[in-house]
């Protein structure tokens, strides 16, 4: 079978590429990393030790001309979470403009410019799109899926956490599969039950099954889910002024459809019984250098920024409140998936946030090629010289878990193209 064409946008350091190629059934024929604000660019350096520089951009996206990028039959990136509000311009021809360097509306561009538009879209983002911004909850999520619609797409999304479904932490992104309206997915969920999408027969259901909920009283039956939600047909531009303003919670649920301006929506609740691998398993059991080890007169900073507080705190103005804050688990434990990699990942500043393990030798923080297999990249992706095991963790509190993109991946062709990867 001829492989997909893909185009790989804020690659970072290439889980995107990693899931989808393992399958055997995608080929990237184009990417592009570009960090702002910075002189070196070390994830597109990565990027091109691990794949190659060739047809790799290392340039900022919105200057990048759509010509340069070839036609491929998929797009996947996973963008910032940002403003995504928009106004309309005398001055632009097409009438709508979105906020200066918002990404988001460097994808709608290249959508709109290419002549041939890829027929699959798979996104990634932080759970909070489906709540932002706090003034109207929501609307983020609501511009995304309009501007889409007026593309030609139909869109699917799940919140999916990898530790439901086995994988090493527990990591919640919303996953964003769109269908132009050539494809026969498109045609397809035109005319399909909605809740039997959803639950069952979808791209998502395949690679992440749910419960049935029959089993949960609090979900919709299948009759009010086969009802839109609600509509979604207003322009951009009065979206994003008036979208949901003033309501304290956001419409959309942790599961949905998004098809000719009607939405579907529920709630889903993971369903997996097979094998689970835990932070544990994971370890660099005697491989570790002694720089990952915390000194014994740093335990007790790590114990308080660690521990619950209840204290009396003074601001830069001199004003007095009471802070309280809960204690975390302290040392993670071993037998569950680890919390979550953020971007503070490394170094040897005792925080809060970061992981901290007890071994026989002591307590210490974790490595990078530890952090690499909680996002289920091969060991030592990110080692290059000149980058720093502190930057390597950055890398990977950006990253996504590829376990998560192989499955979706592997769903998408089996749904799409009528075949499972061998």
């Amino acid at each position: 079978m001829k492989k997909l064409k893909v185009i790989e946008l804020f690659a970072g350091v290439g889980g995107f590429r990693l899931g989808l190629e393992s399958t055997g059934h995608f080929e990237v024929v184009w990417s592009n990393q570009w960090e702002p604000g910075t002189k070196r660019q070390h994830a597109s350096e990565v990027y091109g030790a691990r794949f190659g520089n060739d047809n790799h951009s290392n340039a900022d996206i919105a200057e990048v001309n759509t010509n340069e990028i070839p036609d491929a039959e998929v797009l996947v990136g996973g963008f910032p979470c940002q403003d995504y509000s928009v106004a309309t311009t005398l001055k632009n021809s097409k009438g709508l403009i979105g906020k200066k360097g918002v990404l988001w509306w460097s994808i709608h561009r290249i959508l709109s410019e290419k002549e041939n538009p890829p027929k699959y879209l798979i996104l990634e983002n932080v759970d909070r799109l489906l709540k932002s911004p706090s003034t109207q909850r929501g609307r983020d999520f609501a511009i995304i899926l309009k501007s889409l619609d007026d593309l030609g797409y139909a869109v699917e999304w799940r919140v999916i956490n990898a530790a439901d479904y086995g994988m090493p932490q527990r990591r919640r992104r919303i996953f964003i599969l769109a269908y132009h309206k050539s494809t026969s997915r498109y045609k397809n969920l035109k005319k399909t039950h909605k809740s039997d999408w959803m639950q069952i027969s979808g791209t998502m259901a395949e690679a992440f099954p749910v419960q049935n909920p029959s089993k949960k009283q609090d979900l919709f039956s299948s009759q009010e889910i086969e009802s839109p939600s609600f509509a979604l047909t207003d322009s951009l531009v009065e979206i994003s002024e008036h979208f949901n303003k003033g309501a304290k919670l956001s419409p959309f649920e942790n599961t949905g459809l998004f098809i000719k301006g009607n939405v579907f929506t529920i709630k889903t609740f993971p369903d997996y019984d097979g094998k689970r691998t835990v932070l544990g398993d994971i370890l660099q059991n005697g491989e570790v250098d002694d720089a990952f080890f915390i000194p014994s007169e740093d335990y007790p900073k790590w114990e308080y920024l660690k521990g619950s507080k209840k204290e009396t705190r003074t601001a830069k103005n001199g004003f007095e409140y009471q802070y309280t804050e809960g204690g975390m688990i302290f040392p993670d434990v071993l037998d569950n998936a680890s919390r979550t990699i953020i971007t503070g990942e490394g170094g040897k500043t005792p925080s809060r946030f970061k992981h901290v393990i007890q071994t026989a030798k002591g307590l210490r923080r974790l490595t990078p090629v530890e952090l690499e297999r909680l996002n289920m990249f091969p060991d030592t992706h990110t080692e290059l010289n000149g980058v720093s095991d502190t930057k390597r963790a950055f890398f990977m509190g950006n990253a996504l878990v590829v376990g998560v993109v192989e499955k979706l991946g592997a769903a998408l062709i089996h749904k799409a193209c009528g075949q499972l990867p061998s």
